[in-house]
C-alpha cells in the first residue's frame, strides 16, 4: 500500500519508517497465531483501565433478546471516559437500562460494563456493514478534546 486515496494526513499517520500502523490491537498465542482484539482508537480509557468495546459488545450480544449493540467511550468528569452502550432489542423485549447493566456485570468485570444504555431501532453502519462508532460518539464529544484514547 502506498497510501490512502486522497488522504495524505491519514497516510502520514499510518505509514512511518516503512511500517504500516493499522490501529488494530491484537495478540499472538503460544502457537504464533495472530488474533485481532479491537481498534486502538476505539479503546475506552476509564480511570486508567483499558476497556475494549468488542469485549463489552460480546457480553451484551450474548443475551438472546439483544439483537445488536455498540459501545463507545463518552466524557466522564471523574474517570476520563465511561462506557456507553447503544442497544437494539428484539421487538417483544422490554429490558430496561438497569437490567442490561446487571446482565453485563454477570459476564465481564464491573468496571468494563456500560454506565448508561441508549436504545436504538438500528445502529448506524457503513455500506459494508461496519458500525459507525464515530457517529455514535460525536454528540458526546462535541466541543471537547478527546484527551484520552485517541
Amino acid at each position: 500500500m502506498k497510501g490512502y486515496w486522497n488522504n495524505p494526513k491519514a497516510t502520514e499517520q499510518s505509514i512511518q519508517k516503512d511500517w504500516f500502523y493499522s490501529g488494530d490491537a491484537g495478540f499472538l498465542d503460544e502457537e504464533g497465531f495472530l488474533y485481532i482484539h479491537d481498534r486502538v482508537k476505539d479503546m475506552i480509557l476509564s480511570g486508567g483501565e483499558n476497556i475494549y468495546p468488542a469485549e463489552v459488545e460480546n457480553a451484551l450480544m450474548s443475551h438472546d433478546e439483544i439483537l445488536d449493540a455498540a459501545v463507545v467511550g463518552v466524557p466522564d468528569d471523574k474517570w476520563g471516559e465511561s462506557t456507553k452502550a447503544f442497544v437494539v432489542l428484539s421487538k417483544e423485549n422490554s429490558m430496561n437500562e438497569s437490567e442490561i447493566i446487571s446482565y453485563t456485570k454477570s459476564k465481564i468485570a464491573s468496571y468494563k460494563c456500560p454506565k448508561t444504555i441508549e436504545f436504538l431501532d438500528m445502529l448506524p453502519r457503513n455500506p459494508s456493514g461496519k458500525v459507525l462508532r464515530r457517529e455514535l460518539r460525536a454528540p458526546y464529544w462535541e466541543g471537547k478534546d478527546r484527551g484520552v484514547s485517541g
